[in-house]
């Protein structure tokens, strides 16, 4: 370690600033409001083939937000051979743009871990009456 660097870590300013909480570029509450937001929007979303919508099937797997306010979103189908398998994704990517303040939504399909009715949420289990 130079004696140069040795100065910067050992200042108090430097230890202050590595012990500091890093700041995000969005505010918490501006988070919770497009998370809320977003899960609303995922909620429009339904399978044409079941009376319930994709977030309560348990279809989302991963959202990710990012600084920028785009949307990265893992989203599986109740089968690999679905017949909107090509739709779905931009049906989710269109929903989640509507959001007040979204920059971009980019749905990505993944099988892994397969889909099954356990994913599913109590709600959507009492809807199609698998109690």
């Amino acid at each position: 370690m130079t004696s140069e660097t040795a100065r910067i870590t050992d200042s108090p300013d430097f230890a202050e600033a590595w012990d500091a909480p890093q700041k995000a570029a969005l505010e918490q509450g501006e988070i919770d409001r497009l998370t809320d937001d977003i899960i609303e929007a995922l909620k429009s979303v339904y399978d044409p083939e079941i009376p319930v919508d994709i977030y309560e099937l348990g279809l989302i797997y991963k959202v990710d937000l990012s600084d920028d306010r785009d949307v990265a979103i893992e989203m599986t189908l109740t089968a690999p051979g679905c017949p909107v398998a090509g739709e779905m994704p931009g049906w989710v990517e269109d929903a989640v743009k509507k959001v007040e303040g979204i920059r971009s939504a980019r749905a990505a399909l993944v099988f892994d871990p397969p889909w099954d009715p356990s994913k599913m949420s109590d709600e959507a289990k009492l809807a199609l009456n698998m109690f």
